[in-house]
């Protein structure tokens, strides 16, 4: 069992920054990644960026390429998400995941993880 808990979210304006944390206990071992998703109203989760425990190799999707960073703390297992120049587009409930199983045609979706934190919401205003 793994539990995820993020904090960091809150209210920002545009071209602000904002770093996202997620706290992780239970069985993490250094093979697994971490992924943040974000949700905004009516739409569909979608995939932010992601990180390897071990090694800390990163990806991003090309919306937030240049402006969000991923790191990871492991002797405190946490994951972080840097978030600069927020745009309103970027408002959401972003969500951080283990992805246990490394299956590379689900890197980037909801279907390759299997463990979910309660979410940050994060509010860009223009």
């Amino acid at each position: 069992q793994v539990q995820l808990v993020e904090s960091g979210g809150g209210l920002v304006q545009a071209g602000g920054s904002l770093r996202l944390s997620c706290a992780a206990s239970g069985r993490i071992f250094s093979t697994y990644a971490m992924g943040w998703f974000r949700q905004a109203p009516g739409k569909e989760r979608e995939f932010v960026a992601r990180i390897r425990w071990s090694g800390g190799n990163t990806y991003y999707a090309d919306s937030v390429k240049g402006r969000f960073t991923i790191s990871r703390d492991n002797a405190k297992n946490t994951v972080y998400l840097q978030m600069n120049s927020l745009k309103p587009e970027d408002t959401a409930v972003y969500y951080c995941a283990v992805d246990r199983n490394l299956i590379p045609a689900l890197a980037t979706m909801v279907a390759g993880y299997d463990y979910w934190g309660q979410g940050t919401q994060v509010t860009v205003s223009s």
